[in-house]
């Protein structure tokens, strides 16, 4: 009997029109160096984005990829179910993106890659990027949740004590990471370096002295 073969290491990487391209540029940039294979859309609003925020272009990016995909190619490998990865992360992820992803009626390859992931029982994270948020986008994300995809908006952590916005980015994206179990030392973890910490005595202390 046959013993299973692993599963490929392939990362399915989807840029959307949303604010914040600079987390999917990242996101290659550090997945560049691994033994990942980092298979990338970008949307045609994402392009405009891309441009405007990072100054760079298609022809920049997609050297960072180890495969780049047209938006329009409903036939490419990373929309069949049977070309396996392990997963998806959508970096950033508009609100239109996710709502086509959610609703299964999905016009580009982007979201079919999503559906694709969601029907297989893939990893599925969307950085979803809008704010602030009315009662229909509360409703898609549940929707989303519902159906095995995992929400994680690009919020900062101020405990990890930033001190630049490309380190607020990394930590970002170390934490998305940390849900494939890819570790690439980019996140400062909470109590790991408990020298840099107040202790409780400090915390109470710098108190009385107010």
């Amino acid at each position: 009997m046959n013993s299973a073969s692993p599963r490929p290491q392939r990362l399915v990487i989807g840029i959307s029109g949303a604010s914040g391209a600079i987390y999917g540029v990242r996101l290659l940039e550090l997945l560049r160096d691994t033994p990942i294979e980092t298979h990338l859309v970008v949307s045609k609003s994402a392009l405009i984005t891309l441009a405007h925020e990072t100054g760079l272009s298609w022809s920049q990016l997609k050297p960072m990829a180890t495969v780049c995909y047209s938006n329009q190619d409903i036939g490419a490998a990373i929309a069949s179910g049977s070309f396996k990865t392990m997963g998806m992360i959508v970096a950033p992820c508009s609100v239109r993106s996710m709502s086509e992803i959610a609703s299964g009626v999905t016009s580009t390859l982007l979201t079919r890659a999503a559906d694709v992931i969601l029907k297989e029982r893939r990893r599925l994270v969307l950085m979803v990027r809008e704010t602030p948020l009315h009662r229909n986008h509360l409703r898609t994300m549940t929707e989303l949740a519902e159906l095995g995809a995992i929400i994680a908006p690009p919020v900062p952590a101020f405990y990890a004590r930033p001190a630049s916005l490309a380190e607020m980015v990394d930590h970002t994206l170390g934490r998305v990471l940390d849900l494939f179990d890819i570790e690439l030392g980019v996140v400062r973890r909470w109590r790991e370096t408990p020298e840099d910490l107040p202790t409780l005595d400090e915390v109470e202390a710098m108190s009385r002295e107010r």
